[in-house]
């Protein structure tokens, strides 16, 4: 059974409290006036009071703790966040700021059953951290577990990691169309007075269908891209896709202007107003305008695909690489999400065997057919349909057009 506060002194008074009892009738009465005195102040209107501006990681004042608040309690299973805050808080909702974190936003870091909560005062201010959880006994010795760390050299060398920065440009710059879908695409249709050629920090002018990204929101990031090439299959020589040529990113200053309304008088047409923000080389008229897409946020774990892949070959170079393609350089393979490809695919470069003139065999020279080789390591990061961007994670002799490559083993 709960008892208030009064109850509770008026029992564990003792020998005084029984002294007091002839006149606790008067001093329920006292009790009842101080009651309404309280009532009739909460009944008067509020007064406005500042929000608060608690620094971000700072805790909470003191005065934000709850008067039993415990100074260690032990996270136990099915605790929530709000049930822990109860303990500590008057205010239970100011939970996010009991932490002390540099970034408030990121809310309290995980909390595990087990854990002891430990709260620490600082000068005015109160915040809580999380202590490891302890370890283990063994019930059956009485002895604390503890890890411990082993140390085993692997049979084989791990496959080795992918460097992000290697491929960053790759996410936003290079890009397979449809040449149709790419033709209908928004155009730069002009550039300032008396220039030709456009760089970083220039303006420009836009035209498009009705509809496209020329249409959106003022502040919109474009990328500028120039005629796409086809990419064919080494063998068959079917055109797989086209990659258009990156130049250049632009932001809309101005939307283009809309179209006079049927039985108004024709008007020349507005172009939308860009602003060149990075430039790879000058942007020139007839150059396309694709939105600009969310920069995807992936983790490139090396593995090997569990499919097969029949004809797979080195269809492109890309970038500065010519002739041969060596480590940290980018080249496209002739297959794609279709064929069951995904990012952080790794597959082995194989380099075709030549056919040479055994001079050492009795008689005329006899031509023989050298076995293939590995060359060594390509990593799938950019899978489109029937096509994908692949890093040279590693080679012996460089890679070219035509490289025959499989899954790792």
């Amino acid at each position: 059974m709960k008892t208030n506060a009064y109850e509770a002194a008026d029992q564990t008074g003792g020998a005084a409290g029984a002294r007091r009892r002839p006149d606790a009738r008067a001093g329920r009465a006292a009790r009842i006036a101080a009651a309404l005195a309280l009532v009739a102040l909460h009944a008067l209107p509020a007064r406005s009071e500042p929000p608060r501006t608690d620094p971000p990681g700072a805790g909470v004042p003191l005065s934000e703790l709850a008067p039993a608040s415990p100074e260690r309690y032990l996270v136990k299973p099915g605790d929530t966040l709000s049930d822990i805050a109860r303990l500590f808080l008057r205010s239970p909702w100011r939970w996010p700021q009991l932490w002390a974190r540099e970034d408030a936003a990121a809310g309290p870091p995980p909390v595990y059953p087990g854990q002891m909560l430990v709260l620490e005062r600082r000068a005015d201010r109160a915040s809580l951290r999380a202590e490891p959880a302890p370890a283990p006994v063994d019930p059956r010795t009485g002895v604390r577990l503890s890890p411990r760390l082993r140390v085993q050299l692997l049979p084989e060398p791990s496959l080795p990691a992918l460097a992000p920065h290697l491929i960053e440009p790759f996410l936003a710059e290079p890009l397979i169309v449809d040449e149709a879908a790419f033709q209908q695409a928004p155009r730069v249709a002009a550039a300032p007075e008396g220039r030709v050629l456009i760089t970083r920090g220039d303006h420009a002018y836009a035209r498009g269908p009705a509809g496209s990204a020329l249409d959106a929101a003022t502040g919109t990031v474009l990328r500028i891209f120039r005629e796409a090439r086809p990419l064919r299959d080494p063998v068959t020589q079917a055109v797989l896709g086209h990659e258009a040529h990156y130049v250049g990113r632009a932001r809309l200053r101005q939307p283009q202007g809309v179209a006079a309304a049927a039985g108004a008088p024709a008007t020349p047409p507005v172009p939308a107003v860009l602003e060149i923000v990075s430039a790879r080389e000058e942007i020139r008229a007839g150059d396309r305008l694709l939105p600009e897409p969310a920069r995807p946020l992936m983790n490139y774990l090396p593995h090997a695909p569990q499919v097969a892949l029949e004809g797979a070959r080195v269809a492109a170079m890309h970038g500065d690489a010519i002739g041969l393609a060596g480590q940290n350089q980018v080249v496209v393979i002739n297959k794609g999400l279709a064929d069951g490809l995904a990012s952080g695919h790794v597959l082995l470069i194989v380099k075709s065997g030549a056919q040479v003139s055994d001079r050492t065999a009795a008689g005329l020279p006899e031509r023989v057919q050298l076995p293939d080789e590995h060359n060594g390591l390509l990593m799938v990061f950019r899978p489109f349909d029937r096509l994908s961007y692949a890093l040279v994670l590693e080679t012996l002799e460089g890679v070219k057009v035509g490289d025959r490559v499989e899954p790792a083993r």
